[in-house]
């Protein structure tokens, strides 16, 4: 039986960082959101820091790099279908 993740949403004000980094294993990022309630690599609990992706290019490994783009497209798929249907009220 798979387990579904859940997260907990983090607004993005203007001029503020989208990405969400785990500082305890530095291999999980997250795109406007946090899981909860721990990490799902490490387990970590609370320990999410927010990064530009120009930052996690800076010092991000390939793997971390990749991981931030697909959590940002996963963002926008996720936000299209709503975007559909308010358009077609």
């Amino acid at each position: 039986m798979s387990a579904t993740q859940s997260f907990w949403s983090v607004p993005q004000s203007a001029g503020e960082p989208a990405y969400w980094v785990c500082m305890s294993c530095l291999s999980e990022v997250f795109y406007c959101k946090v899981p909860m309630p721990d990490c799902p690599t490490c387990q970590g609990v609370s320990t999410y820091e927010a990064f530009t992706l120009e930052a996690i290019r800076d010092w991000g490994t390939e793997e971390l790099i990749a991981k931030a783009g697909i959590a940002q497209q996963a963002a926008s798929l996720e936000a299209a279908p709503a975007t559909s249907v308010k358009a077609a009220d």
